[in-house]
């Protein structure tokens, strides 16, 4: 499992990661059919609950979201059999993701309030602020601001509460850096991009160097902000180290439509600039291996 988790910080979702993970959970579901104890049992569950999530969260960095859609539901039906609260945290978790992907957004708020009312986020509020933050990405989502900045604020405040205590390796991502980054999403969405762009860079001075997927993805968000501030120049030269940041890696799908959303709007923009047509040059050889 760590090996998975590792590939998927360095590069993203990537489809022999998706691979690799179902392999790996035909493994675990095997061994159900020998003779061990019900915590044993639940044990195998929550591991192929796991691995099936990996499989669904690849693909929606794929944007492969019919298939991640039907991952998530089997992952689904493994955490229940786990009993393992961490564990359905996880799936909730990504439920909200792949229905924010989907743009729906009456979704995207069901699976946040089930991982907000969850028991591991009742009784930690470590996985308390992984809640929130879900409910403010939701509640951006569907244009109520104030109800997205309180959750906003409850997340903030909830992963200050947490104690360092051990978790499941899959929770390394989230911390000061990763809240900072979906604090910058929320508030480029709330129509805020100062805030968002100190949202970007506070998380950028956190992001471990092995998170390379994440340090591209809040590049995106700092490229984005620094855009929607009438900066186009400066936020062009940002989103042009999104390709340096993954180092010649194909852009996980997610990043692709953060990068395109850029492109648009730099257009609407700036159409005529010469850093725009670089920018398009340099854009169009990188899509070109990927």
């Amino acid at each position: 499992m760590n090996q998975l988790v590792e590939a998927d910080d360095r590069q993203g979702g990537h489809a022999s990661l998706a691979t690799a993970a179902l392999e790996a959970r035909a493994e675990v579901l095997e061994l159900q059919h020998r003779n061990a104890s019900e915590r044993v049992r639940r044990a195998l569950y929550a591991l192929a609950a796991e691995f099936t999530t990996v499989a669904a969260w690849s693909c929606i960095d794929l944007r492969d979201l019919d298939k991640a859609r039907t991952y998530l539901h089997e992952s689904s039906t493994f955490a229940g059999l786990s009993q393992d609260p961490p564990t359905a945290m996880r799936v909730w978790v990504n439920m909200a993701m792949l229905a924010y992907q989907r743009k729906n957004w009456p979704e995207q708020l069901a699976a946040a309030q089930a991982a907000n009312a969850s028991p591991a986020a009742r009784r930690d509020p470590f996985f308390g602020s992984m809640g929130r933050v879900r409910l403010a990405l939701a509640h951006s989502s569907l244009g109520d601001l104030r109800a997205a900045r309180r959750s906003l604020g409850a997340a903030q405040e909830n992963y200050r509460k947490a104690a360092e205590d051990e978790r499941p390796r899959w929770t390394a991502f989230y911390g000061p850096a990763e809240l900072n980054h979906l604090a910058a999403i929320i508030l480029n969405h709330n129509g805020e991009p100062a805030e968002a762009e100190a949202m970007a860079h506070r998380s950028l001075a956190k992001i471990p160097a092995e998170f390379q997927r994440n340090r591209a993805l809040a590049t995106c968000q700092l490229a984005l902000a620094q855009l929607r501030q009438g900066e186009p120049e400066q936020a062009t030269a940002t989103a042009g180290t999104v390709f340096t940041i993954m180092e010649g890696a194909p852009l996980p799908g997610r990043m692709r439509t953060l990068i395109g959303d850029f492109h648009r709007d730099l257009f609407r923009l700036a159409p005529s600039t010469t850093y725009a047509r670089d920018w398009a040059d340099r854009m169009r050889d990188e899509w070109s291996r990927t």
